[in-house]
């Protein structure tokens, strides 16, 4: 098993791609703390888990959350090697829809969320003196931008940039800071998702996701486990030489 005792926070892995990252490392020999703002979500997620799981509460948006969150996975495992910073939050409108709300509520989640648990994860692993491993979701949304996402690819954006310098800043501690960036994944969000395409683009529930999924060159959508790979390998001594990048995982979508 690669992660044979590691030990991993996972942030808003009550579902989705979070929980198929905190999964995969538990099959791998990783103790998980599953963290997620909603608690019993995440505490039905690691009891499917098993005995390697564990639920924390965790809201990425409030500075306490975010501490005792850390606090209580590093006092429960003894020390943090892996953090997955996954909590995100998608919207979308035309620029002249955009509302400040929704602008602060996704750079809130998205970018400060990121950068503040990175902070908090780095901190304990400075203090333990043995480096760490700490992995950001980008999106290939942050690799250019779209009509009707302006928001959403700018806080992505913003992702690859705070893993570049904070990987730059960290990797003389033994802290790598890479990230991965998908592409079209498929599960519950998307629903939310392609129910904005339709009423943005007049479209049929169901269409934009059957055609995003059509134009990806290995001829379908990502599913959650198809990401976990990269999300080891990240999290293994064989990506120690590896400081402050940002991995497309998207079928062939985007090259760069």
């Amino acid at each position: 098993m690669r992660l044979a005792g590691k030990t991993a926070i996972v942030t808003g892995a009550a579902r989705g791609i979070g929980l198929a990252f905190a999964a995969k490392y538990a099959a791998e020999g990783a103790r998980v703390a599953i963290c997620d703002i909603n608690l019993e979500g995440a505490k039905a997620a690691a009891a499917s888990i098993g005995k390697n799981a564990i639920a924390i509460h965790l809201d990425v948006t409030d500075q306490a959350s975010i501490d005792a969150c850390v606090a209580k996975a590093d006092a429960e495992f003894g020390a943090i090697d892996v953090l997955i910073n996954n909590a995100a939050l998608f919207d979308m409108a035309p620029i002249v829809e955009i509302t400040r709300q929704s602008y602060d509520r996704l750079f809130a989640i998205n970018v400060a969320g990121t950068l503040f648990m990175m902070q908090a994860v780095a901190r304990t692993m400075i203090a333990r003196g043995k480096g760490g491993k700490i992995i950001n979701m980008a999106s290939q949304a942050g690799r250019r931008g779209e009509a009707l996402v302006a928001v959403y690819c700018a806080t992505k954006a913003a992702v690859i940039s705070l893993t570049q310098s904070a990987g730059l800043d960290l990797i003389k501690h033994g802290i790598n800071v890479n990230a991965i960036a998908p592409g079209v994944v498929d599960g519950e969000h998307w629903d939310g998702v392609d129910a904005l395409f339709a009423k943005y683009e007049n479209r049929k529930p169901g269409e934009k996701k059957k055609l995003v999924g059509a134009e990806v060159p290995l001829g379908r959508m990502a599913t959650p486990a198809d990401l976990t790979g990269m999300a080891v390998f990240l999290a293994t001594h064989e990506a120690d030489y590896i400081v402050a990048q940002t991995y497309n995982v998207d079928g062939g979508n985007w090259m760069s």
